[in-house]
């Protein structure tokens, strides 16, 4: 432990930082014009119709099931690495950060405010690189609002992630979820 009276100097460097190696997916351009789309589509707070916004979401590379419900504010960062089921819900202010494949299996839900986060960093390295990982909702699975799911992380056939929780590592199936960190609770179905 450090006393008082010390200072360390930083060993961070993150004008060291470089996102060589990171494979956004598409160019430039195609990127722009998504951003685009997406504020007008998505992040906007009035209900487009869903049937219209899995459209535009396969328009840009994503693979959409059948009966998919996107509420509106839901943030979908790159549609070219993301894969949805059949069935799914996804609540109001949702964010879906899927610098890696994203996917969602059938009847799943993410409710409101939930971040899937596939990003993120290597805080042992000055320079701080990329550290994604995919993320993947096995089919049933419920995400509750408000929680947090790390990169590299598969949430298991009809587990229960309940509100707030945070998840760093894989979950089984037919579980129930709670906590930070998020810990088993119980069967769901017993």
């Amino acid at each position: 432990m450090l006393s008082d009276n010390s200072d360390p100097q930083s060993r961070v460097q993150l004008n060291k930082f470089t996102a060589d190696g990171f494979d956004r997916g598409v160019g430039k351009v195609k990127e722009t014009i998504w951003y685009l789309f997406k504020m007008f589509f998505f992040l906007s707070s009035f209900p487009f119709p869903n049937g219209f916004k899995c459209w535009l979401l396969k328009s840009f590379g994503a693979k959409v099931g059948s009966g998919v419900i996107i509420k509106p504010r839901v943030n979908i960062h790159f549609p070219w690495k993301l894969v949805i089921g059949n069935d799914v819900w996804i609540g109001e202010e949702a964010m879906l950060l899927n610098f890696e494949l994203l996917s969602i299996g059938n009847n799943v839900c993410v409710s409101q405010r939930s971040f899937l986060c596939g990003g993120n960093h290597n805080y042992k390295d000055p320079a701080m690189p990329y550290r994604n990982g995919a993320i993947t909702l096995k089919d049933g699975s419920w995400v509750g609002a408000s929680c947090f799911i790390a990169p590299g992380v598969t949430i298991g056939v009809d587990t229960v992630v309940s509100a707030g929780s945070v998840i760093n590592s894989d979950l089984m199936a037919n579980s129930i979820y709670k906590g930070n960190p998020a810990v088993f609770i119980k069967e769901r179905w017993a």
